[in-house]
């Protein structure tokens, strides 16, 4: 969509000053003009994402003088993981966070975004790099559940969840590779941070080994894979099964 993007060294600076909330910078990995420089102390001083790529993946996405730079808006404000969960225990809530492993279809993600809001999920966490765009197009594809269900950005998403973990919350993956049945896992009522990674190659191995546990779906027919966004609809609403269980 037009509209998710402005470019040009001054845009982009003026945007960050006026407080638009920015998904990502994209900035051409040969740039070297002393120009950019405030620009990159900018980003930096506003904890935004930055990404360098090549000059041709600037050209593809628009044929106007971009001057190196490109940056993706975003409709929806994003929170701070711990704000989220600090907010869920004062409301006498037990944290339940969806955390999206490098998920870059935004069909998908917008989809995952829908089922979670449904199953009052607290927030969504995703990795900076290696996510799909929250622009317009995944705020229909979510039904504007995104603008009701918090998103939550970290460099690195394993380290989160070792600190997620320090902070009580179990963390179980929901991956293909496990051997425990998701209908005999552990779901209790506590603190729960539920994985899923991507359809190409699953949760990462860095995010695996910060797991407490993982879990796989069942398979019965000739096909031994679900899309994404369905496999997370099943694992979100087992969850709420065995925690609605018995209330």
């Amino acid at each position: 969509m037009k509209d998710d993007f402005i470019f040009g060294i001054h845009s982009v600076s003026e945007a960050i000053l006026a407080g638009r909330t920015i998904d990502k910078v994209l900035m051409s990995r040969t740039e070297t003009e002393s120009a950019h420089k405030p620009l990159v102390r900018l980003i930096r001083e506003h904890s935004l994402t930055l990404i360098y790529v090549p000059q041709e993946k600037l050209d593809r996405i628009t044929t106007k003088n971009h001057q190196g730079v490109i940056a993706y808006l975003s409709p929806v404000q994003f929170a701070d993981i711990e704000d989220v969960i600090d907010q869920a225990f004062v409301n006498g809530k037990m944290p339940f966070i969806l955390a999206l492993d490098r998920i870059t279809d935004m069909r998908n993600f917008g989809a995952m975004v829908r089922s979670a809001e449904c199953a009052g999920v607290d927030a969504i966490l995703v990795p900076t790099k290696g996510s799909a765009q929250i622009g317009s197009d995944a705020v229909k594809t979510s039904a504007g559940a995104l603008h009701h269900l918090p998103v939550c950005k970290t460099t690195n998403l394993a380290q989160m969840l070792r600190k997620l973990k320090s902070a009580g919350l179990r963390v179980v993956a929901c991956s293909d590779h496990s051997t425990q049945d998701l209908y005999e896992g552990d779901f209790s009522d506590e603190p729960l941070v539920l994985v899923l990674g991507s359809e190409e190659d699953g949760i990462s191995p860095d995010v695996m080994r910060m797991s407490d546990a993982s879990v796989c779906i069942p398979m019965y027919g000739k096909i031994t894979s679900l899309n994404a966004s369905v496999a997370c609809g099943i694992a979100l609403y087992e969850v709420v099964r065995r925690r609605h269980r018995g209330k």
